[in-house]
């Protein structure tokens, strides 16, 4: 038997999900929003928040771009057209943002990871991507002095 789903539990617009990882193992450049093709009951899904996009990435294809690896849990009030989870799903950009990430994946060696999930202010699903280079340990370690020094001036001032 389905669970009835209250509305307020509902994302109607907001972040649904994000990568908290994508600046701890990525160098982000540039960043992009793009549009993302879905059926029905994954909206729905995204909006009980009901996704992970941790392992995720997008890819450059032939006829665009595509989001892969990103689990949106299957709707449980429907049971005759569900989805596969971790399909890929075809992201909405312009021409001239496509031809930009291709060319970067494809000469400088750049990641396409998604950065956020989530609803504009006219309930329309989009993602955040960044374009980024893998970062090393030593960039990490750089990362975490950096941000406890910051953490360590502020304490200073604040105590005088």
């Amino acid at each position: 038997m389905a669970v009835k789903q209250k509305k307020a539990d509902m994302i109607s617009f907001g972040t649904v999900a994000r990568n908290k990882k994508a600046n701890f193992n990525y160098a982000i450049q540039d960043t992009f929003e793009a549009g993302i093709i879905l059926t029905g009951p994954e909206v729905k899904s995204l909006r009980m928040g009901r996704v992970s996009i941790n392992e995720a990435y997008a890819s450059a294809e032939d006829d665009g771009i595509y989001l892969l690896n990103a689990t949106i849990q299957e709707y449980g009030a429907i049971g005759y057209a569900q989805h596969v989870a971790g399909r890929p799903r075809k992201l909405l950009l312009h021409k001239r943002e496509v031809s930009k990430l291709r060319g970067a994946v494809a000469r400088k060696g750049y990641t396409i990871v998604p950065l956020e999930l989530y609803f504009n202010d006219r309930g329309l699903a989009k993602v955040k991507l960044g374009l980024g280079v893998g970062k090393t340990n030593v960039d990490r370690r750089e990362d975490i002095k950096k941000r406890e020094w910051d953490r360590e001036k502020r304490r200073l001032l604040k105590n005088g």
